[in-house]
């Protein structure tokens, strides 16, 4: 323990101030669930994650890049495109809730003994586990009646992404590499948009599908840093504490892949006959989401789980930044 860490008193201390409150020791702070929400129902957005929308949009947005670049390949767009982006809003939101009451439910008791989690609803008292599975299953049964309006190639893939949701929170138990089941399970957008807009699945929706696993591998290890200590002392797994030092070194070539294979799926979706100006536009897409990358090394400290953090959290505007290029290429 260094001199700046707090006494055990201290934290227990902290800790019970935040349970006696309600707030998430890692929510941002003054968010909407804390400041507004009626108070019976913050127990259940907290466990949906809903103070921490980070998660959500790591979920939806493999989705819009598949839904654009789906588009940029057949080159059709309409109504129904604009639904299939609100409705993997929403399932997005709906389906990160459920999977994060899951994860919450299964790790219950590890969560108690992690100093930044044991304040989540679960080990904090706030719910019981079986009021949390009655949660994870309504919200999972919304987000079934909205994956009901795609089309039957969709509605599949749907039914079959609930495999990685249930097994990545045990991953963490027997593989140094739990986030590549995050990966499998976050970035299932890029098969199932693709197959909303077209009915079936191409070689390019794939490549797309294991570039956002490299970025899950990227930004979850940065993530997992701030729990490595604790992660050591419970005998969890991680990447972070499988890289230690080297970490830099493996989100380098974590980025490296994410951005050629997101290329690859453009050149895939768009060859041959694309409009050259609009290739181009497209391409500016992963150029400028692995230069986000880039700022995002140049700013890493391993040791500072605030940097950590932060960094964690910036990978919605990295994820957001091809979106408008892709948009501007299909309008070309």
């Amino acid at each position: 323990m260094s001199a700046n860490d707090p006494t055990p008193e201290a934290a227990t201390t902290e800790t019970a101030t935040q349970t006696t409150q309600g707030e998430v020791a890692d929510a941002v702070r003054g968010n909407w669930v804390d400041r507004y929400a009626p108070a019976w129902t913050r127990p259940y957005l907290r466990l949906s994650r809903a103070d921490r929308p980070i998660g959500t949009w790591l979920l939806l947005l493999p989705c819009w890049w598949s839904l654009l670049l789906a588009m940029l390949s057949d080159g059709r767009a309409s109504l129904s495109d604009l639904w299939i982006a609100v409705g993997c809003g929403a399932g997005a939101w709906l389906m990160r809730g459920a999977g994060c009451t899951w994860n919450d439910i299964t790790d219950r008791d590890f969560d108690g003994a992690v100093a930044r989690t044991r304040s989540r609803p679960i080990p904090s008292g706030q719910v019981s586990a079986k009021q949390a599975a009655v949660w994870m299953a309504l919200q999972a049964l919304i987000a079934f009646g909205i994956l009901l309006t795609f089309p039957p190639a969709a509605i599949a893939l749907g039914v079959l992404s609930l495999l990685p949701v249930a097994i990545y929170p045990f991953a963490k138990r027997f593989t140094w590499w739990p986030q590549i089941f995050l990966g499998l399970a976050f970035n299932w957008g890029a098969l199932l948009a693709w197959a909303a807009h077209t009915g079936s699945l191409s070689w390019p929706p794939f490549v797309l599908y294991i570039a956002g696993i490299a970025w899950t591998l990227f930004y979850d290890t940065i993530y997992a840093h701030q729990d490595k200590e604790d992660d050591a002392l419970i005998g969890v797994k991680s990447t972070a504490r499988l890289f230690a030092d080297q970490t830099p070194r493996w989100l380098r070539r974590f980025l490296v892949a994410s951005v050629a294979l997101m290329a690859l799926t453009v050149l895939g979706a768009m060859l041959p006959g694309a409009n050259p100006l609009a290739l181009v536009l497209a391409l500016a897409g992963p150029w400028a989401f692995g230069w986000h990358m880039v700022w995002q090394l140049r700013r890493l400290d391993i040791d500072d789980n605030d940097r950590c953090l932060m960094l964690f959290r910036a990978n919605r505007d990295a994820g957001l930044l091809p979106l408008p290029f892709f948009a501007a290429a299909l309008l070309v």
